[in-house]
């Protein structure tokens, strides 16, 4: 069994982005964080709803994520959706946009988390965009795990 301590803490999930893309690979990424939001961050106040992944600057930088301003801070905090810089070594960096460019794939946060060290990352996934029919496909196997879910229950 797994000790607490060495589980990672779920800060915040990005539930729409397996509705509405595939996502073929995942790879986690620091965050550059300033203090005020990493208080919001272990509250737990976080939302990746509308957030992506972009190159800017010869960087990787998460955009339009929404992180509060920390209501007991003594300074004036920070922008709630300011873009955060993602740290990556330089070869996952490349890696990352040269798949984006080539294959037409977006970079997606998934979720933002505490490792066991207590540090901030965010797991980012190379995802291709979904059709609606493949929504459609989803919802109904979504719907029919539920059903059969029920069903099992039931019967004891």
């Amino acid at each position: 069994m797994a000790d607490k301590a060495s589980e990672p803490r779920t800060v915040a999930l990005n539930r729409r982005a397996r509705f509405d893309y595939f996502i073929d690979e995942t790879l986690e990424a620091g965050l550059m964080l300033e203090g005020s939001e990493v208080k919001s961050l272990r509250s737990g106040q976080a939302s990746l709803g509308e957030s992506w992944a972009g190159p800017k600057d010869g960087a990787l930088w998460l955009m339009n994520c929404y992180i509060p301003e920390y209501k007991n801070s003594s300074g004036t905090g920070h922008e709630s959706r300011r873009p955060r810089k993602l740290l990556l070594h330089k070869r996952e960096m490349n890696k990352l946009l040269g798949a984006a460019k080539r294959q037409g794939v977006t970079l997606v946060p998934v979720s933002i988390y505490f490792n066991d060290r207590g540090i901030a990352k965010v797991k980012l996934g190379l995802a291709r965009g979904k059709r609606q029919v493949d929504k459609r496909q989803t919802t109904k196997d979504r719907d029919w795990q539920r059903q059969k879910a029920r069903v099992l229950r039931d019967r004891g």
